[in-house]
């Protein structure tokens, strides 16, 4: 690899074949300048930004951040799985990295933070709580028990939004926020409790996150035939009533107008999801008539 730009001591830009990637280690960029082979023996992580962030940037940003909370961070990654995301996502180390050097300092103070829609979090992305807190654990191995358990939830919405990507996690909680309201207009509309541990419920949820990051990237479904979105409104009108709501609420929480393509998936997924419950309420009947027998 050849070092194509130098930060600072510790991380430099470097091209590795045809593409170019951030290398950080103590010493690595000393005395070294571009057009130099790197020293292989000094490179402690590289990552390779696939977030269509530039590379320059993302290298910059890194370059304050002390290189052995970066290796603390990572080393972290890696072992709870997350390594790929550790080597391509290099704003998602950053904005983990930033997130854990607060959380020190914070234990250090003895001072907590209590984080907004922790039971929310807990339900909607069930996946990333399970592997914040083993980040939290993995972490705390090194910290002697610096972090406390609830930092689960913060790490957890750090996954989400690396979606985004985008290291300010007010989106997130927003979007949080629309599809705890999106789940109420489907309850109240049928008069049903869901679930959140539901199949077709957690398939509508990760539904409404590629929709909206679909929306942040301005990049609506908006291909599909016309014939087909009209057999959808045929078939479920009930359903496409339910998912106009669901748009509504989009326009005014999120300032987007969804696409008719979009509303219609957004009413296949209700009909799923309505189904889904009457089907599960009809075998709970089922159950209590054949234990009375």
């Amino acid at each position: 690899m050849d070092i194509l730009r130098v930060f600072n001591n510790n991380v430099v830009l470097a091209r590795d074949g045809d593409q170019e990637v951030i290398l950080t280690g103590r010493g690595l960029g000393f005395r070294a300048k571009p057009g130099q082979r790197v020293d292989d023996s000094k490179v402690v992580r590289k990552f390779v930004p696939s977030d269509g962030r530039d590379p320059d940037h993302v290298a910059e940003l890194l370059a304050d951040i002390p290189p052995e909370t970066i290796r603390l961070v990572t080393d972290a990654m890696t072992r709870v799985g997350l390594g790929q995301q550790a080597e391509q996502t290099p704003t998602l180390v950053m904005a983990l990295t930033d997130h854990v050097v607060g959380a020190l300092r914070r234990a250090k103070r003895g001072t907590s933070v209590e984080y907004p829609l922790d039971a929310e979090v807990r339900s909607l992305y069930a996946k990333e709580y399970v592997q914040g807190e083993a980040l939290v654990s993995a972490l705390n191995d090194s910290l002697h028990d610096a972090l406390p358990r609830s930092e689960a939830v913060a790490f957890a919405l750090h996954l989400v939004n690396a979606g985004f990507s985008n290291g300010d996690l007010s989106y997130t909680y927003t979007m949080t926020g629309v599809i705890q309201q999106m789940l109420v207009i489907i309850e109240k509309t049928y008069n049903i409790s869901l679930g959140q541990h539901n199949v077709s419920v957690g398939r509508f949820i990760t539904h409404l996150r590629y929709l909206f990051v679909r929306i942040y990237q301005g990049r609506q479904l908006d291909s599909e035939p016309e014939p087909v979105i009209e057999a959808i409104k045929q078939s479920y009108p009930d359903q496409m009533r339910c998912a106009q709501k669901i748009a509504d609420v989009v326009a005014i929480r999120l300032g987007a107008d969804l696409t008719p393509a979009e509303i219609a998936y957004l009413a296949l997924h209700v009909a799923r999801v309505v189904s889904d419950v009457d089907e599960r309420e009809q075998d709970d009947v089922l159950q209590v008539d054949a234990q009375r027998d």
